[in-house]
């Protein structure tokens, strides 16, 4: 599953975030009080204590979430002083965002960036243990969800007619696949006109399209877009931006992926025999236990 935040007010959070030599993000404590807007330190390390404690009565250890990074510094007069730090993690950003002045409209704000965050990382983690199956009919599911979500926003822009959305759809897969449209993929892919090029998309590519699909929705709605048109050049734009992005990352160009053997709607069928078969060992065993 995937979780799509886009605030452009949480930039801030985003630019004092870090990232450390094992890949995994933090962020300083030093540079937090400074975006949540408390003037002094004892203040701010009066809020971070309170969150330890929270952490530690979560059963969290504190050490983990909050590593101390102060340093001496020597001031001008020769004198060595200890500037106080802290190597922070998200929830022990999440926890002082909790424990923060509740006045203060930033620490609302606060409160949902780590919280959306560390949902996010959650979700990441339990899709990083699924199959490749069960990756796919994942992102699948989001899809359906989100271009739900994707055609309110182009009708709002004023793409109205099944034959406007139609190039409008069309205009985000030749951003995103080099200029293929709809009908050059399904000739690569070797589908019938009726077959839904997305349930022939290995994880990857369903990913790309995922990403294609949500920031188009978040760009026609934060910039107000109007007219068919600039709908249909913010698709192609926002395409050829993720595809950019795959290029930087070294990555396989979407429409040089393997169109997987079996579709989505096989994958379900699948996943609907192997729930009911594990329904039915559960029963069994269930009645069983009764009988003993």
């Amino acid at each position: 599953m995937f979780f799509f935040f886009d605030d452009e007010n949480n930039n801030s959070f985003e630019d004092i975030k870090h990232i450390d030599e094992d890949g995994q993000e933090y962020w300083l404590a030093r540079e937090l009080q400074e975006v949540l807007g408390y003037a002094k330190w004892g203040n701010f390390h009066n809020v971070i204590q309170k969150a330890m404690i929270s952490c530690k009565n979560s059963g969290i250890s504190i050490s983990d979430c909050f590593a101390d990074v102060g340093k001496p510094i020597v001031s001008g007069k020769g004198k060595v002083e200890i500037v106080i730090d802290y190597k922070l993690g998200r929830y022990a950003c999440y926890m002082i965002a909790q424990n923060g002045d509740p006045r203060k409209e930033i620490i609302a704000l606060a409160q949902t960036y780590f919280a959306v965050q560390t949902r996010r990382q959650e979700l990441q983690d339990q899709f990083d243990q699924l199959t490749e199956d069960q990756r796919r009919l994942t992102i699948r599911s989001e899809l359906v969800e989100h271009n739900k979500s994707l055609v309110e926003a182009a009708q709002q822009a004023g793409v109205k007619t099944r034959g406007d959305f139609a190039k409008f759809q069309n205009r985000g897969y030749q951003g995103l696949y080099g200029g293929l449209g709809a009908k050059e993929i399904h000739a690569r892919k070797s589908l019938k006109k009726s077959q839904n090029i997305l349930d022939h998309m290995g994880s990857e590519e369903l990913a790309a399209n995922l990403f294609r699909a949500t920031q188009t929705n978040a760009k026609l709605r934060r910039e107000n877009i109007q007219g068919k048109d600039a709908a249909n050049e913010t698709h192609y734009q926002v395409g050829a931006k993720v595809r950019k992005t795959i290029e930087e990352l070294g990555g396989t160009m979407p429409e040089n992926l393997p169109t997987p053997d079996r579709n989505i709607q096989q994958l379900q069928k699948e996943e609907k025999k192997r729930l009911k078969s594990d329904e039915q060992i559960t029963m069994n065993i269930f009645e069983e236990n009764e009988r003993d």
